[in-house]
């Protein structure tokens, strides 16, 4: 393309401060370095974790530095390519990954794990390898939340931090699969590996949870039980699967309690999809002594759980998940044709479609926890913004 290897301005939602909402400024996005691939953005998901680290920063998640471009559930095309990028070209359709795989490291070469840390530690604090963000706002830096900053026009991240797609997927629906709906998908179908005729429970029901919904109903569970404490969600969730629905509030007993008596013992997996350890307790306790199963899939960096140690020694399994268990590179691809072959849902996930000027709007969608919110989708096109 024509803007190869020169600096590309567009416009991007940035953060300056925790706490304070996303303003749409002009910024600069220098061409990729080694290993490295300059995308544009043609789509974004709104996830929770953006809102998290913006408003909660330092509470239940680690302090990022600021200013810094939020976004990391997107989709788009490949601009420009760095040097030593092999397996990109441009024009090519792409989904952007905040966990990496190299597929050389101990861990990409294992069965066991999805966590390559190839650019890790530098993609958590905002930069790229060599220590510096590719974008800037006259000339100061602005860092790439988890190594992506998909709330811009144009980013760019590490090959290894990247999947290409086919070429017929609509880019404002698979890019939700580059975090949300691939977590709680994987948590139940991969991490979990939930069995035929088994009963389940969904805590949360926001979009991590409804996808582990589908991915319980998609494995044959009999009986799927969500949890959440409003109500409005419960029909979205009858539409992925759910056989029935609880809020804890129309209950006295603890929701453990609850789900262990209606279910005669404990359900065989129960998925926690919130990030709160008082609802983890809950999830594992809600499983059937034995051989009850409690993954957690909700997001949270620094609380405790404080477990009995019964719990686990009578024969219960807790174990986490990281995107779900997938190998980001290779697993992705797999994920979007099983959404061209209608095996996966997405377009029901969405409810509104809006443009990166609205961004603030989605945040406040995503927060309220009306019915109409599950996932706000942005469509960050340069021709709908001036």
């Amino acid at each position: 393309m024509s803007t190869a290897g020169q600096v590309i301005k567009c416009k991007a939602a940035v953060a300056w401060e925790p706490g304070k909402p996303l303003t749409i400024q002009d910024v600069d996005v220098a061409p990729p370095k080694v290993h490295e691939v300059r995308i544009k953005i043609v789509a974004t998901g709104v996830c929770h974790t953006d809102w998290e680290y913006l408003y909660e920063s330092g509470k239940g998640m680690k302090s990022r530095p600021f200013p810094l471009v939020l976004g990391h559930e997107a989709a788009g095309i490949v601009e420009s390519v760095g040097p030593e990028v092999t397996k990109f070209s441009p024009g090519d359709k792409v989904i952007p990954l905040f966990l990496p795989q190299c597929g050389e490291c101990e861990r990409c070469r294992s069965p066991k794990t999805n966590q390559c840390r190839k650019n890790w530690a530098n993609m958590q604090l905002g930069v790229m390898a060599d220590g510096t963000s590719r974008i800037s706002y006259k000339n100061q830096q602005l860092y790439q939340f988890l190594g992506v900053s998909s709330f811009s026009q144009y980013t760019v991240v590490p090959d290894t931090s990247l999947t290409k797609i086919r070429c017929d997927a609509p880019l404002d629906k698979v890019c939700l699969l580059g975090c949300g709906v691939s977590t709680g998908y994987g948590a139940a179908v991969k991490t979990a590996k939930v069995e035929k005729d088994s009963s389940c429970a969904v805590f949360g029901l926001g979009a991590v949870g409804l996808a582990a919904v589908m991915g319980c109903q998609v494995a044959g569970a009999k009986r799927i039980i969500g949890v959440d404490i409003n109500p409005d969600k419960f029909e979205k969730a009858r539409v992925f699967g759910a056989t029935e629905c609880i809020n804890p509030r129309d209950h006295e007993k603890a929701i453990q309690e609850v789900l262990v008596e209606k279910t005669g013992g404990g359900v065989d997996y129960a998925l926690e999809c919130v990030g709160s350890p008082v609802i983890m307790n809950a999830a594992l306790e809600s499983t059937a002594e034995a051989w009850g199963t409690c993954v957690i899939a909700g997001w949270t960096e620094t609380e405790t759980m404080n477990i009995m140690v019964e719990k686990i020694l009578m024969g219960r399994t807790l174990k986490g998940t990281y995107f779900g268990g997938w190998k980001s590179v290779e697993d992705v691809p797999k994920l979007v044709d099983d959404y061209m072959n209608k095996k996966l849902k997405l377009d029901e996930f969405i409810t509104h479609n809006l443009t990166l000027d609205q961004i603030n709007v989605a945040f406040d969608l995503l927060k309220s926890g009306k019915r109409t919110s599950v996932t706000s989708v942005i469509l960050i096109l340069s021709l709908l913004l001036s």
